[in-house]
């Protein structure tokens, strides 16, 4: 089996954009959560939710991605949003994950524990309730073969589970990228071996990128 870079852990993250709304002592909190695979793609998200409610009093958020992390209070007590914000997202077990909880004031402070109990609480149940799926990774394939090998790569194909790229044609045959999960990249390799009859080549290029 050919040795490739060490494969990330598996991950939850969001499968998509989701957003959860409370209200404490008159003070509306509106949590929003997306997946975020880097720091630019987190405050994006940011810059997007100010231009959308710019007259909010305040705009808290964390992110967590990997072993990154950053958490702000925009204004709140220290400690108060953004670090209770982060825990909800640990608590919660996802990753890769931008949670931004805006809040408008309703005229009654709620102290330092009222704003750490409804950022956190804000963000936890949005997190709680938002569609999730597990992000595994894959190995990046390269199969080239004959013309006359194309029917059996196909019907192979279709009996693993693996992910296919676009054909390219080349004056001798067909060249084609799959993904396949770590723990099938061996009995692919020798049932690839097998099908083509020692005609075909395998190329293994690395680690494909991240699953959406």
């Amino acid at each position: 089996m050919t040795e490739g870079p060490a494969l990330p852990a598996p991950f939850t993250t969001l499968a998509q954009p989701y957003r959860h709304a409370e209200v404490a002592q008159n003070s509306e909190f509106l949590a929003y959560a997306r997946r975020a695979d880097t720091p630019e793609e987190a405050l994006a998200y940011l810059a997007e939710l100010r231009a959308k409610y710019p007259d909010a009093t305040h705009h808290c958020w964390a992110y967590r991605i990997g072993e990154l992390y950053r958490f702000n209070d925009d204004g709140e007590p220290g400690g108060t949003a953004g670090a209770p914000i982060l825990r909800a997202i640990e608590g919660q077990g996802v990753q890769h994950v931008m949670v931004i909880v805006v809040r408008y004031y309703g005229g009654v402070k709620l102290g330092t524990g009222g704003l750490v109990r409804a950022y956190g609480g804000a963000a936890a149940e949005c997190l709680r309730t938002a569609p999730r799926f597990e992000v595994r990774p894959r190995w990046q394939l390269r199969l080239s073969i004959g013309f006359a090998d194309q029917g059996a790569l196909y019907h192979l194909l279709d009996t693993w589970d693996v992910t296919k790229g676009e054909e390219e044609y080349t004056p001798s045959g067909v060249t084609l990228p799959v993904q396949v999960y770590p723990e099938d990249q061996e009995g692919f390799t020798q049932a690839f071996e097998d099908a083509m009859r020692g005609n075909g080549e395998l190329a293994v290029l690395g680690l494909a990128d991240t699953e959406r």
